[in-house]
């Protein structure tokens, strides 16, 4: 079984081919929040550099990521803070 955060890391290098990518789980700082589960993966800090944003506002960028993730979005991931980057920013 793959793991949420392995899962997000394999949809983003296969759509964007990012030159940067870190995922990080942030679920231990919301332990007992909403939408928390128990052994986390349910909290994810996304930072992603790809040349596919190059020309793309912020907004843009957001829902190319948010689509490509949008099974985790609907299941296991409750909240995803993203930065999405071109090349050289």
């Amino acid at each position: 079984m793959t793991s949420v955060s392995d899962s997000i890391r394999i949809k983003l290098t296969d759509a964007f081919s990012p030159s940067r990518l870190e995922v990080v789980d942030d679920s231990a700082r919301h332990a007992g929040h909403a939408g928390a589960r128990e052994g986390g993966e349910s909290h994810f800090n996304v930072l992603i550099e790809a040349a596919a944003f190059t020309g793309l506002g912020k907004v843009a960028r957001q829902r190319q990521v948010y689509g490509v993730l949008s099974d985790l979005l609907a299941g296991p991931v409750h909240a995803l803070s993203l930065k999405a980057l071109a090349p050289g920013e």
